[in-house]
């Protein structure tokens, strides 16, 4: 989902967002410095495979998955980091690892970090290694029904 689609999203919905352009980066602390936003604010989104199910966890730049932590708190079997190969094919339109959090438009779950849902802005990859978006968490939270789950470290 490029940039235009989740425009056209956030358009339909009502949603007020920026949108802000930066040097490619690659890892969220790069993009956090180089788009001028607090890490703690940059939402990034790791895939997550729970009891072999594709998930979305969501959580701010600094902070890593616990994955016991998730498993013990939504009673899963195991929860497992999921490889590249694994979920590219499940986002065409977007670069490696620069999927948004909209787990919600491709059918899958989303679990959201407490820490993240503190913030009153979140900003998030776009699609690309370039762009970002910047809303209100509160806006986020309404348009994905993320699960907020205490599972980041």
């Amino acid at each position: 989902m490029p940039v235009k689609k989740i425009r056209e999203f956030l358009d339909r919905n009502g949603i007020r967002y920026v949108t802000i352009s930066h040097s490619a980066a690659f890892t969220a602390q790069e993009v956090a410095a180089s788009s001028h936003v607090p890490g703690k604010e940059l939402a990034k989104t790791v895939m997550v495979k729970i009891d072999g199910v594709m998930a979305m966890a969501v959580l701010p730049s600094p902070n890593y998955v616990s994955f016991d932590r998730l498993k013990n708190a939504i009673g899963a079997e195991s929860v497992t980091l999921a490889g590249e190969d694994e979920f590219k094919n499940m986002f065409p339109e977007c670069e490696p690892g620069a999927m948004p959090p909209f787990g919600n438009l491709y059918g899958m779950e989303v679990y959201v970090a407490e820490a993240l849902a503190e913030d009153e802005q979140i900003a998030f990859n776009a699609g690309t290694h370039t762009e970002l978006i910047k809303m209100s968490y509160k806006d986020f939270e309404r348009l994905v029904k993320p699960k907020k789950i205490k599972f980041s470290a």
